[in-house]
């Protein structure tokens, strides 16, 4: 088995990090598009088939050192009593959005094996097909991230309905997230139960808060999860968007592995972590819409920045976005096995 991705997590000493990519499955890949002609994004997340087949796309294509299970940070919300859909061209979209104390007494604490089951299946299904070929990673989303999608009904610039109720009231706040620490908390250990060999937690919107309201109102709740985690036997990564000022804090919350954007060097980042950290990243996205040359500059930077210490897991500061051209990933991927 190509174990280089779990050896890393435990920051065992490796001849070069291992490589994979955030969002490697999805809408840059023809194979993806195809599918997504004939069925909508929560028609593959729920039939474990489909989920399987999009998730084993990109390993072929890129050859990288792991897999991450093709599924959505959402799919918790349907069973706790949220609308979910997804609208083409906008995202994500939820009908009955939370706007009171009310309305986060109305969610339903559910079981994650029963609710959740065809995400288990394709876990499962999964394993099966990989046969030890790379490790298998879960997923779920930090309290924050998903209390603000909850309350904003979507995607938002400000979270100005999120900080209005987080700051107006506080007690509501924290039971909700209290809530959605314990739902994803059984969840990913569901995840693990079924065959995930590493999970990730993504806190894609934290960088909206100041270390302050980090401390107060996420740092608790996401770091109940990850001391559900701690006796898994399975490494996890905290990753999240805009978070040079809250990486020590994130670090602190809990995480074998930190996942870290673009925004600063990752010596930088690594040092704000601490060495007795993983690290993973951190490639701006964007780069590879740049000349080949350009892109592994870039990688070579980080590289070299990681210095071959143990720990480093390379990727990209987010997920590869829709037009990214397969090539450069192709290319990128080569590069930093032949690092």
């Amino acid at each position: 088995m190509n174990d280089r991705f779990l050896r890393a997590c435990r920051r065992e000493p490796l001849e070069r990090p291992p490589v994979w990519f955030m969002r490697q499955a999805g809408r840059y890949m023809p194979q993806y598009r195809a599918l997504r002609e004939k069925h909508s994004l929560l028609e593959l997340c729920r039939h474990p088939e489909l989920a399987v087949e999009v998730t084993l796309q990109p390993l072929d294509v890129l050859d990288v050192d792991a897999a991450i299970l093709f599924s959505d940070l959402l799919l918790p919300f349907t069973p706790m009593g949220l609308d979910l859909d997804f609208v083409r061209g906008e995202g994500p979209a939820i009908s009955n959005p939370i706007k009171s104390a009310s309305d986060v007494d109305r969610l339903v604490r559910f079981e994650s094996r029963e609710s959740l089951a065809h995400v288990l299946e394709s876990i499962r299904l999964l394993r099966r097909a990989l046969a030890d070929r790379v490790p298998l990673i879960g997923f779920g989303g930090a309290p924050f991230t998903l209390a603000s999608y909850a309350i904003e009904g979507g995607p938002s610039r400000d979270y100005l309905r999120t900080k209005s109720l987080m700051y107006n009231q506080p007690a509501a706040w924290h039971r909700l997230c209290e809530l959605f620490a314990d739902v994803i908390g059984d969840y990913l250990l569901a995840q693990i139960e079924a065959g995930a060999q590493a999970v990730q937690i993504f806190d894609s919107w934290i960088g909206a808060l100041s270390v302050v309201d980090y401390r107060e109102f996420a740092h608790p709740h996401t770091k109940r999860i990850f001391d559900r985690l701690a006796g898994s036997g399975v490494p996890a990564i905290h990753f999240g968007v805009g978070t040079t000022a809250l990486l020590a804090d994130m670090a602190d919350a809990g995480g074998d592995v930190i996942g870290v954007d673009w925004r600063q060097p990752l010596d930088a980042a690594w040092s704000a972590i601490g060495t007795n950290r993983g690290i993973q990243g951190n490639l701006d996205p964007t780069t590879l819409f740049g000349p080949e040359d350009r892109v592994l500059a870039a990688a070579d930077d980080i590289l070299r920045r990681a210095g071959g210490r143990p720990g480093h897991i390379f990727n990209l500061g987010h997920g590869v976005l829709p037009t990214t051209p397969i090539e450069r990933l192709q290319a990128l991927v080569a590069h930093v096995k032949r690092s």
